[in-house]
Order: C-alpha cells, then structure tokens, then sequence
C-alpha cells in the first residue's frame, strides 16, 4: 500500500466527530518547496522555526506534524500562523490525544488527523467530550 493510501484511511477529528478526509490533493514538505514558493497544500515539521512560515500564508491547507504527544511545539506554530493571518485550514497530524484536543483547538487547529489505531483506542466519543473547546477554556470560567 503506498503511503498515500495509507494516509486516506486516516480519521479526521473535528468539533461534529470522526469523519473521513475530504482533502484530494498531494501535500509538499516545507523543505522541499522553492523560498519564493508557498505550495497549495503544505506538511510542517514540528521543528520548523517560525520565521518559515510566513511565505505559506497563501495555502490552502497547512498540516503541522505531532511526532509525539509530548512535543507541544505544533501548537505554537499554530498560534503563530494564526497571528500572522493564515485564513486556511490547519491540521495536526499525528500524536494529539483526545485530551489534547481543546489545546489544539484553541491554538487555531481547525482540525486533527489520526491514525486508524488512535480512533480505536481513544474512540469518537471521547473526543466529542472535549469539542466544547470554548467553554472549557479556563480564561472563560473565571469571566464567567
């Protein structure tokens, strides 16, 4: 199976639930696009320093890789690809957890894509329990 077919099966975690990838179209490491090119679809290591980012402000989809569910810096890139502007859909990719699902959320992830194993293990409604991202904010409870 190649590794774009493999990458088909994964489940996309959003605020309404799994769902099935909808994105067609390939995906380009940041490494390998040109410094005058920004690419439509673009894939971010989580060791991509921050100054990189402002020449993908013109994707259409930007994928920030978790390579594990302890390396926090893919919040941080999107964070700052929200404060740059980015207007696209932002993905995490990888090892988020069902509990690190309003973190994402509140970084500027619209979505988190995982592998078929994770939405096994940590099933759907567990990370349903956690898409009232808003209201569990802890800046919220105490306005409130």
């Amino acid at each position: 199976m190649s590794s774009s077919n493999r990458e088909s099966m994964n489940v996309i975690v959003t605020d309404d639930g799994f769902r099935p990838d909808d994105w067609t179209r390939p995906f380009e490491a940041l490494d390998a696009l040109s410094e005058a090119k920004g690419g439509e679809a673009v894939d971010v290591a989580s060791d991509t320093s921050p100054d990189a980012l402002e020449r993908l402000l013109g994707a259409k989809m930007i994928r920030v890789d978790f390579p594990s569910s302890n390396d926090g810096r893919g919040f941080t890139l999107a964070r700052q690809l929200r404060r740059l502007g980015y207007p696209g859909r932002l993905r995490a990719r990888g090892h988020v957890l069902a509990d690190q699902y309003a973190m994402a959320r509140r970084s500027g992830f619209d979505e988190v894509e995982i592998a078929p194993d994770l939405a096994r293990r940590q099933t759907e409604d567990q990370w349903l329990s956690r898409a009232d991202w808003q209201a569990r904010d802890y800046q919220s409870r105490l306005r409130g």
